[in-house]
């Protein structure tokens, strides 16, 4: 094989390695920004969330990177308060914060 066609060849290669790579980058950007998230992973981020709120309804779960947590769950506790449960892989609990969307409800 000739000096071009070796480089021709490497050069189609290298797109579409390139091209691979940015959809692998995108699926997974898509998936950590996916909502509602099901299956058994996060019906177990939803029960440690109730757990870590004293009761109350998840709303949502989705896959968070914020502050190290792999998980985020929006509850809304027994007393009303929308909090977002942050975990980390292993369903311990990151931090629980007031639901922004929440508090900007109030302003209307």
């Amino acid at each position: 094989m000739g000096i071009v066609k070796r480089r021709y060849l490497i050069g189609v290669l290298a797109g579409a390695l390139a091209i691979v790579v940015a959809a692998v980058g995108t699926a997974f950007a898509t998936n950590m920004d996916q909502e509602n998230v099901t299956g058994p992973e996060a019906d177990a981020a939803v029960e440690a969330a109730l757990v870590i709120t004293g009761g109350g309804t998840a709303n949502e779960v989705e896959l968070d990177s914020e502050d190290g947590a792999v998980w985020e769950v929006e509850v809304t506790r027994p007393d009303g308060v929308t909090v977002d449960v942050r975990l980390d892989g292993d369903y311990g609990l990151v931090v629980v914060e007031v639901d922004e969307e929440e508090e900007g409800d109030d302003d209307d």
